[in-house]
């Protein structure tokens, strides 16, 4: 077992082979093990021969993607990961692209579903194997009314093929009030309904094998069955919990070390009474943990929240340079700041490794809202931070030939080039999101003007080349609206 929900698990594989439905809905709150159980699933229809794991899409609004929160990208992927499995769905998907040249990918989602699975699907031998999709995280997306045409049309599209679509997310108000929770004609599951035994008996043999999987060379027991125990009841059903615990003590590495933390877990979560309910006691914790006033000075913990901040408000994926320039701070700065909170936040080994990024969600909800006073951050730090971060980054950075061309006649590079570092790149991507994103826009109008003034025609160079010209002229038309941009009397709607 790998910490997800035995019968929750059966429940879904009888469903997939027997039902008739074709939707199948889990809905439950942050941290209730919705991602953990659409994981196994996709590992356990990879490996029955009885199903086929057409496609996956795991939102995320903290994986720092744009395209993980984008709903248009649901069913291209899903399409392109079946033609990748099967040679007459990829023939079928090619005679439907072929007339757009491809541009259905980038229409709305209504207009998606029949080109890209509908059609292509119709066109497969009729058989038992049933062909499964899973979405995960379906209130991650951003725009609520494409998410909407979306549930739409998954709930009212029929199939030749045996199609089953999987689907997961919290029950925000929009998705309850979507086709899919119709119990009527899909199937739905409520975390909440299963009995809080059964969950904490889950919990318990997940951290219990995590431990065991983790053994030190000292042969000294470390842990006893009753800490176990208490942790899963200490859970309270939350599977982030757990999670968050085992990363928190595993990552040590003497028995000495990883006894410390347990007792002190045990003993935080039994005595917390600022939390509003274990998860937040759990990151209230790791935090105080990490800033502990006679080991960080209070310099070094606004670094930190300032990094955290920036974190959780980038919309793609950084390394620790990236961050570093952005920041104006030292990568081994970066690197120290985050040491102590990796039961939160996934720091790649390597400096120049995209994906620095908050484990879950419900991480920063807890900072920017329900956070004590000392830990709190607020909201806007992340974009006054980013906004600064890459105005400096374009001052520095923008030149005379970006693309390093001997020739105006030869063509961009087909691939990302190496010679525009990460941090050049979010910046010319993303500036303009987080310049409008501050309360007070107009005190960086004359930063953003003494830098476009001089180097516009750079900029749009690093665009063309990126692939984002398009990008760059629906950034010039937004900075139009949000900044006093020095060139917006050349700019015609």
């Amino acid at each position: 077992m790998n910490g997800t929900r035995v019968g929750t698990l059966f429940k879904f594989v009888e469903w997939v082979k027997n039902d008739p439905k074709s939707i199948f809905w889990l809905a439950g709150m942050a941290g209730t093990g919705k991602t953990s159980i659409a994981i196994t699933l996709c590992r356990m229809f990879e490996e029955d021969p009885d199903m086929l794991l057409g496609g996956t899409f795991f939102c995320s609004r903290t994986a720092n993607e744009e395209g993980r929160s984008d709903v248009r990208r649901i069913i291209p992927t899903l399409a392109a990961h079946l033609a990748d499995i099967s040679p007459i769905f990829a023939s079928q998907l090619a005679t439907e692209l072929r007339p757009n040249s491809g541009s259905v990918v980038y229409k709305p989602t209504s207009e998606q579903f029949a080109p890209l699975l509908q059609r292509p699907l119709d066109a497969l031998e009729l058989g038992n194997r049933p062909i499964v999709f899973i979405i995960d995280a379906l209130d991650e997306c951003s725009d609520e009314r494409e998410l909407s045409a979306l549930l739409k049309e998954l709930a009212t599209l029929k199939y030749a093929a045996k199609v089953k679509f999987i689907l997961t997310s919290r029950p925000e108000t929009h998705i309850l009030g979507s086709p899919i929770s119709n119990q009527a004609q899909n199937e739905v599951l409520h975390l909440h309904t299963i009995g809080p035994d059964d969950v904490t008996e889950d919990i318990r043999m997940f951290i219990g094998n995590k431990f065991a999987q983790n053994p030190l060379d000292n042969p000294e027991t470390w842990y006893l069955d009753a800490d176990v125990r208490a942790l899963a009841k200490l859970a309270n059903g939350l599977f982030i919990f757990a999670s968050t615990v085992i990363t928190y003590i595993l990552d040590t590495d003497t028995v000495y070390r990883r006894k410390d933390r347990l007792q002190a877990t045990l003993s935080a979560m039994k005595d917390s009474k600022v939390a509003t309910g274990p998860l937040d006691a759990m990151y209230e914790f790791v935090i105080t943990r990490a800033s502990t006033t006679t080991k960080v000075e209070p310099h070094e913990l606004a670094q930190t929240q300032r990094v955290l901040a920036g974190i959780l408000s980038a919309r793609m994926p950084l390394s620790l340079n990236a961050l570093g320039e952005l920041f104006g701070e030292d990568t081994d700065m970066i690197r120290e700041s985050l040491r102590r909170l990796r039961a939160v936040v996934h720091v790649p080994d390597e400096p120049d490794q995209p994906g620095v990024r908050a484990l879950h969600a419900s991480f920063g909800d807890y900072l920017f809202e329900r956070a004590g006073p000392d830990v709190c951050i607020a909201r806007s730090l992340g974009d006054v931070t980013l906004a600064r971060g890459c105005l400096r980054v374009l001052a520095k950075r923008l030149h005379f030939n970006m693309s390093q061309s001997r020739s105006s006649y030869q063509p961009n590079p087909s691939s990302r080039p190496d010679f525009i570092p990460l941090a050049l790149e979010y910046a010319c991507l993303q500036w303009i999101y987080h310049v409008s994103g501050l309360a007070e826009a107009s005190s960086l109008d004359k930063s953003v003007n003494e830098i476009f003034r001089p180097r516009l025609l750079f900029w749009l160079e690093v665009m063309s080349v990126l692939g984002h010209v398009l990008r760059a002229s629906a950034m010039l038309m937004f900075a139009a609206m949000t900044v006093r941009f020095p060139y917006r009397q050349y700019i015609f709607w």
